[in-house]
């Protein structure tokens, strides 16, 4: 049977960068991975450019992380985001911030993360071998190695970093959560967070295609309390509501009865925009108010806006009356959306739920209940919003576990 010091379970970011992390250590490292390649599903994040982490401070980084941000406080402490851009930029990295300070590659390529990632594996001297592992070894209750089936190998330590179970088709099929069930572990159901939402009607699907900018949303549960609210872009789908501003909100989504609202005017008073209502009016009196709107509205939203407030798409503009024009502010100002549900988890760029943290030492990621086991990465139940964050959780859990099994 192989010895290694550590064996890391899953080739993703918190697996190839605990990796790097335990044999720059000086540790031996066996990294396995059950995809052909590395970094698969990192290829696909920030749309194919990797939104590799956020400029802001560890405290921000926290305020972002909605699950269990309290149990992250050591790890993004040691191992904040100005520490993930110097790693990158010190290897041939460099990183640009843009909008909401999100932090990218300057190539606009997830590959050049991956590049890097793999660049200081093979500096550090990890040994990288394609393998699914079925079992995680233990012996008097303390990991040991890794059963893959065909061999068993045996290690000091084992550092699980499988990821969720969204985007299955990249390798996150949950196999992580199932080893640490076996393990005794409880597993926090996985569904999706930051996740595209379903909508009630047929309204959305009749916008497809739409994207707005610059709209502010309010997410309200059954008794009208709002649960969270954010200003940025939309996107009206064929089966509902997606775009960044709907991912961060189905972090929120509890139970059902929940609404959306979208200010479709956020720089208008209301009284503001019943002026510009107003003015557009008297600009095109003489025309059907599906063409009297165009300079207000997307074409699109025009029909389903005229039949929410039951008026005449071919009314004259002039024919509108005062308690109607009221009433299309009022819906610009609040346009409601109702939430009948979440997109499946494998549509879901990040997993809610996995390894329940009271079950995990947040100083070092090392098990409670099974010395010698260390976590990294989407596996723990914790998830933040779009935007770097959650990536940025890898990368600080990694170190965090990384350090301390390889002391």
């Amino acid at each position: 049977m192989m010895n290694y010091d550590g064996i890391v379970i899953g080739g993703g970011p918190a697996g190839m960068f605990a990796a790097i992390t335990a044999a720059g250590s000086g540790a031996r490292v066996l990294l396995l991975e059950r995809n052909d390649r590395l970094g698969k599903k990192l290829l696909i994040t920030g749309k194919g450019r990797c939104n590799v982490t956020n400029d802001c401070t560890a405290q921000e980084v926290l305020q972002n992380t909605p699950r269990n941000g309290r149990f992250l406080y050591s790890a993004m402490t040691a191992f904040p985001p100005e520490k993930t851009k110097a790693f990158f930029e010190e290897h041939g990295c460099p990183l640009k911030t843009e909008r909401g300070n999100r932090v990218f590659p300057v190539t606009d390529k997830s590959q050049s993360i991956l590049d890097c990632l793999q660049r200081q594996l093979r500096a550090a001297g990890v040994a990288v071998k394609t393998a699914r592992v079925r079992e995680i070894l233990t012996r008097e209750g303390r990991a040991v190695g890794v059963d893959t089936g065909t061999e068993k190998i045996g290690a000091k330590w084992v550092i699980l970093a499988t990821g969720g179970a969204s985007y299955p088709a990249t390798g996150s099929t949950g196999d992580g959560y199932d080893m640490a069930a076996r393990l005794g572990h409880t597993v926090v159901p996985p569904q999706g967070s930051l996740v595209p939402l379903e909508t009630a009607g047929s309204d959305c699907q009749e916008m497809q295609g739409l994207s707005l900018r610059n709209v502010a949303v309010k997410l309200l549960n059954a008794k009208g309390k709002v649960l969270y609210k954010d200003f940025g872009e939309l996107l009206f789908t064929h089966f509902g509501i997606s775009g960044p501003t709907v991912l961060s909100a189905s972090c929120h989504l509890k139970g059902e009865g929940c609404r959306l609202l979208i200010d479709l005017k956020p720089a208008l008073e209301e009284s503001k925009l019943d002026e510009r209502i107003q003015r557009d009016l008297a600009l095109y009196q003489n025309r059907a108010m599906e063409n009297a709107l165009t300079d207000l509205l997307p074409r699109s939203m025009i029909p389903v806006v005229l039949r929410r407030l039951e008026i005449d798409p071919e009314m004259q503009a002039n024919s509108l009356t005062r308690q109607k024009r009221r009433c299309l502010v009022e819906l610009l100002k609040a346009f409601p959306v109702d939430i009948t549900g979440k997109r499946p988890v494998a549509e879901a760029i990040v997993t809610s739920g996995g390894v329940k943290v009271s079950e995990i030492d947040p100083k070092t990621m090392q098990s409670r209940l099974v010395p010698g086991l260390y976590f990294a990465g989407e596996i723990i139940d914790c998830d933040a919003y779009t935007g770097g964050f959650n990536l940025q959780i890898a990368w600080s859990t990694a170190q965090a576990a990384a350090q301390a099994a390889s002391m």
